[in-house]
């Protein structure tokens, strides 16, 4: 590395936090392939129109482990990276807010799908945490209306169906061009337009590192591929990196 201290894009997937014990949804243990029925209680016009589905959809949230899961190594890592100098921008496909309960300051993460720890109202677009909500429905509410204008309450994550923030969208395209490393870790690198962020980047001329257990549609743009589980490898990768910021 040297002095200027390059910045270092990480676009990370379910795969980050299986360590954490949330499950992923495309791997071979996905949520998709295990509950197929599952991919309509995440799909907008399903949830909107049926009321057995968001009944069904704020029973998984409540039984969810994505909310009392902690933050792994890998997210660890990722903070020492960041506490050691190194400009760092995490894009992230996850709505479990683990980056941020990791450490990682709330400006140098985008969401791309939302968050999970917060509802909003589909009508005033009112937001408040999720766990408020969800302790409405453990006191009977099956379905919990918004309490300001009695409108649909959902997670404030991207359901199929809906697009991106496109100011979210935007900052982080042009945080894969402008960055010197890109990391794709625990990504299937299927959904766009996230996956497509790859590509960017390594058209823009930065070095990419895809560590992921599944062949990716952009391992042949690779400058580096990484088999490992995500748990020990991500952390020897950044560290690493660390370690050379700090003899460059």
């Amino acid at each position: 590395m040297n002095a200027k201290k390059p910045l270092v894009a990480i676009l990370s997937g379910a795969g980050i936090s299986t360590d954490s014990g949330i499950p992923d949804y495309r791997g071979p243990n996905g949520v998709w392939r295990s509950d197929p029925g599952a991919e309509k209680l995440v799909t907008y016009e399903h949830y909107m129109a049926d009321p057995k589905i968001r009944r069904r959809s704020w029973r998984m949230r409540n039984d969810s482990p994505a909310l009392r899961a902690r933050p792994n190594e890998a997210h660890a890592a990722i903070v020492r990276l960041e506490r050691a100098g190194v400009p760092v921008r995490v894009i992230t496909q996850n709505v479990d807010g683990l980056h941020q309960m990791a450490g990682l300051p709330e400006r140098k993460v985008l969401e791309l799908h939302g968050t999970a720890r917060t509802v909003v109202c589909t009508r005033c677009h009112d937001r408040a945490p999720m766990t408020e909500a969800l302790e409405r429905v453990r006191a009977g509410e099956e379905d919990p209306a918004c309490a300001k204008c009695g409108g649909i309450l959902k997670s404030a994550t991207v359901m199929f169906g809906q697009r991106l923030d496109p100011v979210v969208l935007g900052n982080a395209m042009a945080i894969a061009k402008g960055c010197q490393l890109f990391i794709a870790v625990g990504t299937s690198l299927q959904v766009q337009p996230a996956a497509s962020l790859t590509g960017i980047a390594a058209e823009s001329g930065a070095r990419l590192v895809i560590v992921n257990a599944e062949p990716t549609p952009y391992d042949p743009l690779a400058d580096e591929l990484v088999r490992e589980p995500i748990g020990t490898a991500l952390p020897a990768l950044l560290d690493g990196i660390v370690q050379e910021a700090g003899t460059g």
